[in-house]
């Protein structure tokens, strides 16, 4: 098992670099749509979908 981890710590270093990106990205949306913030980062005011995306913020207006 040892040979194999030896022979292979650059390809698991850089699949474990390549997760963490991922994982934070992720970590960055999800926190970002708790706030509220748009996904574009344009805001909803010139959007055609804005009725699409935001349909309890519609519904109580």
């Amino acid at each position: 098992m040892t040979a194999y981890i030896t022979e292979n710590i650059g390809t698991i270093i850089t699949a474990a670099i390549i997760l963490a990106v991922i994982a934070g990205a992720i970590a960055a949306i999800v926190i970002n749509r708790k706030k509220g913030k748009s996904s574009c980062g344009c805001g909803c005011s010139n959007c055609a979908l804005a009725d699409k995306c935001h349909k309890e913020q519609n519904q109580n207006n």
